[in-house]
């Protein structure tokens, strides 16, 4: 099982950036994606190993791939998606200047309607500013 599997796990069921969400949206991840690939599902299994691949370096790096699964989520309106590639993204490197520039470009593909998912986007960034000590 690779990192990449978020997008069949549910982070926390009421959806809110709150102090134990990141932690509840880990563990609710981890433990849905043991039992969804403990059944040995070949289709499951396949997507889920092809969706951590199409992540891993490549022509382009790993950073530039979480950067465009970000605005993929913000731009789908996928909460979870989102939440994984925040994370993603602050494991990479990415820089609160160069999350912004992401967040404008999934704006203005997505319009106005991705807008709840970018606050929401900004709240998990936070969080994890507040969980580092800045």
């Amino acid at each position: 099982m690779t990192d990449h599997e978020h997008h069949s796990a549910q982070g926390s069921p009421s959806g809110e950036a709150g102090p134990e969400s990141l932690a509840a949206f880990r563990e609710f991840r981890e433990r849905m994606n043991s039992e969804i690939l403990e059944e040995g599902n070949l289709v499951v299994n396949r997507f889920f190993n092809l969706d951590g691949r199409a992540y891993e370096k490549g022509a382009l790096d790993v950073r530039t791939k979480e950067l465009m699964g970000l605005v993929a989520s913000l731009v789908l309106r996928c909460d979870d998606c989102i939440t994984y590639h925040v994370i993603r993204c602050r494991e990479e490197g990415v820089t609160r200047a160069e999350f912004f520039d992401t967040l404008g470009v999934g704006l203005v593909v997505g319009g106005s309607i991705t807008i709840p998912h970018l606050r929401r986007a900004v709240a998990r960034w936070s969080e994890l500013d507040n969980a580092a000590g800045g």
